[in-house]
């Protein structure tokens, strides 16, 4: 009897103590917007186009990496590979962060279509791009942080005269085409934040172009609806490229800035910013609600639609300035 009691103590104890270690681990980081604008301000003179984006590009990743309880996405032990939220956010920041790099690599670091890729940029986005679940051989940790270390060193020949090959081109065009990206990340987001209710949606893929073709047929509409188990990872991945975003666009908002004020465009990109600081306000319930639209209960994902639908349309809306302004 008295070791079924031992047993039994034992057993409450190790669940109390994985329920707390899974709370812990499942805290979301601070914005660090602050601190990367301190360490903007602190180079004074010595402040350099391009600073500001890509320390916040290993910001962001560190602190992917280095949070409470780590890089989680891909643990293979318990309790962590019973969480699913933290994992779901870690994935949004993660693609966030690779089509920045992408950008970086591809437009932000060239200054005209035949010219050369960055030594640096060529070998750190591949490196984002690793299977974020990947545990070994290579595990994703350790690609993601050889990746960083190749930003250091891109962002140190930013600041030396000496190494001329290293640049960043804040010009309208190359800030619109990552934008651009941006835009159909938060078009998807918001698309499946939508479909937690469930959605008849017709099908619009061909409209707008009378001649345009695609691969195969699909009917003219059908039912959306995210899986019950999918809702709060749908969320989670939103809130963490949300997160993610803000930060790059704070970033963007000082290297650009003077192409912003040249089209008029500098309190458009603020709104954008101030919908997405909007998305990352405590959430009070211990679970994320799954209400009907105009019903008793909340919907968590629906509000959260709104606010990046809202970021997504102002994005638009910059878009056209950078091109037209």
């Amino acid at each position: 009897m008295l070791n079924a009691k031992v047993v039994s103590a034992a057993v409450a104890a190790l669940l109390v103590i994985m329920y707390l270690t899974g709370w812990w681990v499942s805290r979301e980081p601070a914005l660090l917007v602050d601190e990367i604008q301190q360490s903007h301000q602190q180079l004074g003179e010595r402040a350099i186009v391009g600073y500001s984006t890509t320390t916040a590009l290993i910001r962001v990743s560190e602190t992917l990496l280095d949070k409470s309880g780590g890089y989680l996405a891909n643990d293979i032990m318990p309790p962590f590979v019973l969480l699913d939220n933290m994992p779901a956010w870690e994935l949004g920041v993660l693609e966030m962060s690779r089509d920045l790099a992408l950008a970086l690599r591809k437009d932000l670091s060239r200054s005209q279509s035949q010219s050369t890729e960055n030594q640096f940029l060529k070998v750190a986005q591949p490196m984002f791009n690793i299977d974020h679940r990947s545990w070994a051989i290579p595990a994703a940790e350790s690609e993601y942080r050889k990746a960083i270390a190749q930003l250091y060193q891109y962002r140190a020949e930013l600041m030396d005269p000496a190494k001329p090959d290293s640049q960043f081109y804040a010009r309208a065009d190359n800030l619109r085409d990552w934008l651009k990206a941006v835009e159909k990340r938060l078009g998807s987001y918001s698309q499946r934040l939508s479909a937690s209710v469930g959605q008849d949606r017709l099908n619009t893929d061909l409209a707008g172009d009378s001649g345009a073709r695609q691969s195969t047929s699909s009917p003219g509409q059908k039912m959306v609806k995210t899986s019950w188990w999918k809702i709060d990872d749908e969320f989670y991945e939103a809130r963490g490229a949300a997160w993610a975003l803000l930060h790059f666009l704070k970033a963007v908002e000082t290297d650009f800035a003077e192409v912003l004020q040249r089209k008029n465009a500098m309190v458009s990109l603020r709104q954008i910013i101030r919908e997405l600081e909007a998305t990352q306000q405590a959430v009070w319930s211990p679970m994320i609600l799954n209400g009907s639209g105009f019903g008793l209960m909340a919907n968590h994902s629906l509000v959260m639609a709104n606010y990046i639908s809202r970021a997504n349309a102002a994005l638009i809306d910059l878009s056209e300035l950078l091109t037209q302004g």
